[in-house]
């Protein structure tokens, strides 16, 4: 079985993934992906700072997604 981003174990076939999916859905098997999603560092950054540095930090980033989307 290959190996997820978090080092679970997925089926690589499409039918046992496809059995895989229907057990997580019925609760035979539970999904233990999503609990690890997010960035718990993320967010405790952004607590630790203050709103205008948050404000300045989302400005730059805006900016930047907005240099890119019109770069050509």
């Amino acid at each position: 079985m290959p190996k997820g981003p978090n080092g679970e174990r997925r089926p690589a076939d499409t039918n046992a993934c496809a059995v895989m999916v229907a057990k997580i859905a019925t609760g035979e098997v539970e999904d233990t992906r999503t609990a690890k999603r997010g960035s718990a560092g993320g967010r405790a950054r952004a607590e630790g700072l203050s709103a205008a540095k948050r404000r300045e930090i989302a400005k730059r980033a805006s900016e930047a997604r907005w240099r890119a989307d019109h770069a050509n």
